[in-house]
């Protein structure tokens, strides 16, 4: 076609959706004419919700093979920074593109982006990102669930998801590219210091290393009930972050490991609480910040800022604990087990607000997604509209042996290591740079209790 017959451009708007296959914005597109892929950091838009250093880390990486991908198609990613509607719109003058294809997002931030978007441009909004789009099921009388169990039985309803769509063969180049920044430009990678050593050994960011993960998993998915709790063997997927990123789409997990057998149906539960949570944000968008249930707002959490700093460095003193935090600050992951035991040692016996958690794992998980983050800090808490008990306090000890996580202590605890399977989850006597418990179990238990019964009594 010649440049001056080539039709109008189209922009692909990319956020946490960064593929090629299975992408319907991309697939969209490309059908129209001339493409141009463009990601915007835009940090100002989520204020307080901007990403954490753990997810600018992986995004570096995602985006440079996003990239990679598009060039080997013709194409190649356009990078700004600002504000999303000020750079697309920016875009629209230096190329004349006036319709933006781009996946659902859910966040409230992006759920605003996309109203300013749309003000100024031709904003076509496809879904992809969930097994369901978000608000789509519904209970008989036509109202969103807030229940999981009953909301996972009525989205399996619906599945299978639609067959994934391949990716586009080629794309068609603008006849102009607009400006682009580097990606070194943005300094997403840590260098004062570099303490990202312990993510490269771990992650391949990209939807190549997304789907390698899967191929992986597969493999053992028939036998993910009977290994997911157990943090010393490869149990679980490890698939969250490419998830998240939006590097592999979960119709694609659902086709590949449906049909596993043994437990696998465990599995899509989980892939069904990701729907859920984005669910759960579609109606209290304040999700992250906000007590779900109103009396926990009479709580009266520990100010305790030594306390909470032993927490993030793993210096409790309860080893299961301590190799919890410890593998999340090398890894920017933390097995899913020990998520909610560490979870519920913040939160009731150190009796600290669970934002200052949810914060953390903000800014350290590779993984960290508003909706999961948010609504698994509600249910730990207690606070949640649909939660654990707050009075039902997991035993760290307790939990250590009886998920075996021996193994997983000696890994992030060293100076455990020489520790017998019988000492290493609560040893007698601490050995040398090993801290003691910075509070008894049944100190803290009852210290909860008697804030929750505290709680009630002032209702």
């Amino acid at each position: 076609m010649s440049a001056s017959t080539q039709a109008e451009p189209t922009i692909v708007w990319f956020r946490r959706d960064l593929r090629l296959a299975d992408q319907a914005a991309l697939l969209a597109a490309a059908e129209a004419g001339p493409v141009i892929p463009v990601y915007v950091l835009d940090d100002e838009t989520p204020r307080h919700c901007r990403m954490g250093g753990a997810s600018r880390w992986w995004l570096h990486h995602s985006l440079a093979s996003l990239d990679a991908a598009l060039c080997k198609l013709g194409s190649r990613l356009i990078l700004r920074r600002g504000k999303v509607h000020e750079e697309l719109a920016a875009v629209r003058r230096e190329t004349g593109a006036r319709v933006v294809h781009a996946l659902h997002h859910y966040e409230p931030w992006w759920r605003n982006a996309e109203k300013a978007v749309a003000k100024g441009m031709q904003l076509v909004l496809h879904d992809g990102n969930y097994l369901a789009p978000a608000g789509a099921v519904k209970t008989g009388s036509g109202a969103p669930y807030k229940i999981f169990t009953p909301f996972w039985q009525a989205l399996k309803e619906r599945m299978p998801p639609a067959h994934p769509a391949q990716a586009p063969e080629q794309l068609v180049a603008p006849e102009h590219w607009p400006t682009s920044d580097t990606l070194d430009d943005w300094k997403l990678l840590p260098t004062a210091p570099d303490w990202a050593g312990g993510f490269r050994k771990e992650w391949t960011p990209g939807e190549a290393g997304a789907h390698k993960r899967l191929e992986a998993f597969a493999a053992r998915a028939a036998r993910y009930e009977q290994c997911r709790n157990l943090p010393s063997i490869e149990g679980t997927s490890r698939l969250s972050p490419h998830l998240h990123f939006g590097e592999i789409s979960p119709a694609t997990v659902w086709q590949k490991v449906a049909d596993a057998g043994g437990s696998v149906d465990v599995f899509l539960s989980e892939l069904g609480w990701r729907d859920y949570a984005q669910n759960v944000i579609v109606q209290f968008p304040d999700y992250g910040s906000k007590n779900a249930r109103e009396a926990y707002d009479r709580l009266q959490w520990r100010d305790d800022p030594e306390g909470l700093r032993a927490w993030q460095q793993g210096r409790t003193g309860y080893p299961i604990v301590d190799a919890g935090m410890r593998e999340l600050w090398h890894t920017g992951w933390m097995h899913n087990r020990v998520r909610m035991i560490a979870a519920s040692f913040l939160v009731k016996h150190l009796l600290i607000d669970w934002r200052e958690g949810e914060r953390w794992f903000w800014d350290t998980l590779v993984d960290a997604d508003y909706g999961s983050n948010a609504v698994n800090w509600q249910w730990t808490a207690g606070t949640g509209i649909d939660s654990n008990m707050f009075v039902r306090i997991m035993a760290p000890l307790t939990q250590s042996a009886k998920f075996d996580a021996a193994g997983y202590i000696r890994k992030w605890v060293p100076e455990l290591r020489h520790l017998s399977d019988a000492e290493v989850h609560d040893p007698t006597f601490p050995p040398p740079g090993y801290v003691r418990k910075i509070v008894p179990h049944a100190q803290g238990r009852a210290r909860a209790l008697a804030a929750h019964e505290a709680m009630k009594a002032h209702g």
